[in-house]
C-alpha cells in the first residue's frame, strides 16, 4: 500500500498543477491543450524547471522568475490539497480498486469547480460532463450493478437541488443543480449525507456572516459549489459510515 500512498501523493501534486490550467481556462472558453503556461505578470512562457508543483513556488518564494511578479498561492495550495485528496482517498477505499478509481475523478472534479466557482461564480458544464462520462465508464467496467442506485441519486439529488433553487434562485443556481445530480452518480446512496453536509456547512457560514455583518449580508452572493464539494468528500471517504449509522439508529 504504502507505494500506491506515495504515486498517488506525487500524482495529485502533478494534476493539482492540470487542474489550476483547467479552472482558469475552460471558463475563459480557452483549450487546456495549449499553449504551455505563461507568466501572469510578464507573460514570459514559463520553464518547465520552474513549473514543478509546490516545489517551483516554494524554491521561488512566491514570485516570477522572469520578472519578479507575485505568483498567488493558490497554485500550490491546490496542487497540496489534490495531492493530499488522493492520497487520503488510496487509503480509505483501497480494498476496492473500482471505488478508487471513481474517487480520484470524484475529488479531481470537486477541486476545479470549486476554483471555478469561488474564482468566476460558475461551475461549467465542460468540467461536468467529462467528470459524468468518465464516472459512468468507469461505475460500468467496475460494478455495472451500481448503476440503477446512482441515476436514482443523480435524479433525486439534482431534483432536490432544483426545487431548492425555484424556491430560492438568489441562493441556489442550476450549476449547483447539475453539480448535484453529477455527485449522486458517482456517489449513489452516499450523496444524501454529501448535501447534508453541504446545505449545514452553507447554513453556518450564511449564519456567521449574519452574526458580524447584520442584514446587509443576505444581500451578499455566497458560491454554494464548495459547499456542495466539501460534502462530496465527506461523502466519498464516510458516506457508508454515516448512511448505516443513520439507518442502525432511527429505522
Amino acid at each position: 500500500m504504502v507505494p500506491a500512498a506515495v504515486f498517488a501523493l506525487l500524482g495529485g501534486l502533478v494534476l493539482g498543477s492540470f487542474v489550476t490550467v483547467v479552472a482558469h481556462r475552460v471558463p475563459r472558453g480557452e483549450s487546456i491543450v495549449g499553449p504551455r503556461s505563461r507568466c501572469p505578470g510578464c507573460g514570459t512562457q514559463i520553464a518547465a524547471y520552474d513549473n514543478l508543483p509546490v516545489f517551483s513556488w516554494l524554491l521561488l518564494r512566491g514570485r516570477a522568475r522572469c520578472c519578479g511578479a507575485a505568483i498567488s498561492p493558490r497554485y500550490p495550495l491546490t496542487e497540496l490539497a489534490l495531492g493530499l485528496l488522493y492520497l487520503t482517498t488510496v487509503l480509505v477505499l483501497w480494498d476496492d480498486p473500482g471505488e478508487v478509481a471513481l474517487g480520484l475523478v470524484f475529488v479531481t472534479m470537486l477541486l476545479a469547480i470549486t476554483l471555478t466557482d469561488l474564482e468566476r461564480r460558475i461551475i461549467p458544464n465542460k468540467i461536468l460532463l467529462v467528470a459524468a462520462v468518465l464516472g459512468v465508464a468507469i461505475a460500468a467496467v467496475a460494478d455495472p450493478g451500481s448503476l440503477p442506485e446512482r441515476a436514482i441519486a443523480a435524479v433525486a439529488a439534482g431534483g432536490l437541488l432544483f426545487l431548492a433553487a425555484l424556491a430560492y434562485p438568489r441562493g441556489m443556481g442550476l450549476g449547483d443543480v447539475k453539480l448535484a445530480a453529477v455527485m449522486g452518480l458517482f456517489l449513489g446512496r452516499n450523496v444524501a449525507p454529501a448535501l447534508l453536509v453541504a446545505l449545514l456547512a452553507g447554513s453556518l457560514v450564511g449564519l456567521a456572516m449574519i452574526a458580524r455583518h447584520g442584514a446587509a449580508a443576505r444581500k451578499t452572493a455566497i458560491p454554494f459549489g464548495p459547499f456542495l464539494a466539501l460534502g462530496g468528500v465527506v461523502g466519498l471517504l464516510a458516506g457508508d459510515q454515516l448512511v448505516d449509522w443513520y439507518l442502525g439508529t432511527f429505522s
